[in-house]
C-alpha cells in the first residue's frame, strides 16, 4: 500500500508537502505525507516539480521537528531504547516512512548522531532530493534511502530501533492494518512515532478587510468535507474513531506518550514562510475547483481565495504584512510490549 495524503492544512517532509508535514488538522497540505496517493487519483503528480515545495515547507516546520526529535530521544530513554546503538545511547536505525524529500531524515540523523537513517518513500524523485540534501549537509555516511510502497515495503529493510511516520496512516483505508504493519517492522523495544491530528493552521486575523469575516473556519469545513469523501473512498476504508492511542494499542503496541507542539510564526513573515502560506492556500483553492465543497464554500468565499492569490492585488497574501502562521502538531508514541 502507498500512502501519500494531499489537501490543504499544511506540510513537513517527513510528513512534508502536499501533506508532508507542517500543517495542523489532518495536515492536508503544505507537506507531503505518503500515502495511498495510488489509490486516490494523485498519480499524476510531478512529483521532481513539487519536491522544492515539499521541501521549503519542511523547512519551514523545521523548528517543530527539532523540537520532536529531543523529545523523542527524551521518550526512549524512559521508555524504550533496547535497540541502541550502545546502551542508553542513539537508535541504531531510524526509518522515517514516507520521508518525502528528507529534510526530517536529516533532522533525525542530525538529533541522533550515531543512528542510522533511511528514508523510505515510494517517489524516486523525492528519494533523490533526499540523498542529494543529505550530501549536502555531510550526512550521505548515514543517511540512506529506500523505494518502497509503504508500510508494506518496509519489510525488506531490517527492524527498526524508531519509526517515524508524518500524516500517513490516516491516507490508509484500514488504520489500525496500517499501524500494525508498521509496528511489525520494530526492533524489540523499538518506538512508533506518528504524527496525527492537531490545530489546523490559521495566517490570517479573522476579519481581514477582504470579503466576508471567518474564512479561515469556512475553507476548516471544506476541508473536512474533502477528508470525509477521500477517506470513504480509500480501498478498505472502515470507520474509525480517531483516538490514536486506542488504534496504537489495538496495532499491539503500547501508547506510552502523547504531545502537540506548536509552530508560531508571528507577523510579518520571512519570504519562505510566506510561500508556505501562499501554497497552502493555492492548495486550498485547487481542492474547491476539484471537488465539490458548494456547501461549505459561497461564491464570495471563492471570489476571497481568487484576490488572496493574486500576486498583483494590494490586499493579497503576496503583499500582506499582517500573515502570520500558527499550528500544531500533534505526536504519538508508543512501544513494542
Amino acid at each position: 500500500m502507498t500512502v501519500t495524503g494531499h489537501g490543504p492544512g499544511s506540510g513537513d517532509g517527513g510528513g512534508e508537502g502536499v501533506t508532508h508535514g507542517d500543517g495542523g488538522g489532518h495536515g492536508h497540505g503544505g507537506g507531503h505525507s505518503h500515502g495511498s496517493h495510488g489509490s486516490h487519483g494523485h498519480g499524476d503528480i510531478d512529483w521532481a516539480v513539487m519536491a522544492p515545495v515539499l521541501e521549503q515547507n519542511a523547512e519551514v516546520t523545521a523548528p517543530v521537528y527539532r523540537e520532536v526529535a529531543a523529545w523523542l530521544r527524551d521518550v526512549r530513554t524512559v521508555h524504550g531504547g533496547e535497540g541502541a546503538a550502545e546502551p542508553g545511547g542513539d537508535p541504531a536505525l531510524i526509518v522515517d516512512a514516507g520521508s518525502g524529500p528528507g529534510v526530517v531524515s536529516c533532522l533525525l540523523a542530525e538529533a541522533f548522531p550515531a543512528s542510522r537513517v533511511i528514508a523510505a518513500d515510494p517517489e524516486e524523485a523525492l528519494l533523490a532530493r533526499a540523498a542529494a540534501r543529505a550530501t549536502r549537509l555531510g550526512l550521505a555516511g548515514r543517511v540512506g534511502t529506500h523505494r518502497a510502497e509503504l508500510p508494506d515495503g518496509l519489510g525488506e529493510l531490517a527492524p527498526a530501533d524508531l519509526i517515524w511516520a508524518a500524516r500517513s496512516v490516516h491516507h490508509v483505508g484500514d488504520q489500525v492494518a496500517a499501524l500494525t504493519a508498521l509496528a511489525d517492522r520494530l526492533a524489540p523495544g523499538g518506538v512508533l512515532a506518528i504524527l496525527e491530528g492537531g490545530l489546523a493552521p490559521r495566517s490570517l486575523p479573522r476579519d481581514f478587510g477582504v470579503g466576508r469575516p471567518g474564512l479561515q473556519a469556512r475553507l476548516d469545513a471544506a476541508n473536512e468535507q474533502w477528508f470525509a469523501r477521500m477517506r470513504a473512498e480509500l480501498p478498505g476504508a472502515k470507520e474509525t474513531t480517531e483516538h490514536w492511542p486506542a488504534l496504537l494499542t489495538a496495532a499491539g503496541l503500547r501508547h506510552v506518550a502523547t504531545r502537540s507542539f506548536l509552530l508560531d510564526l508571528p507577523a510579518p513573515l520571512d519570504d519562505a514562510a510566506r510561500a508556505h502560506v501562499v501554497a497552502t492556500f493555492e492548495r486550498y483553492r485547487d481542492l474547491v475547483a476539484a471537488t465539490d465543497t458548494t456547501a461549505a464554500l459561497a461564491p464570495e468565499d471563492l471570489a476571497t481565495l481568487d484576490r488572496l492569490l493574486d500576486p498583483r492585488d494590494e490586499e493579497s497574501l503576496h503583499r500582506r504584512a499582517d500573515l502570520y502562521l500558527l499550528t500544531a502538531h500533534t505526536v504519538h508514541v508508543a512501544t513494542t510490549p
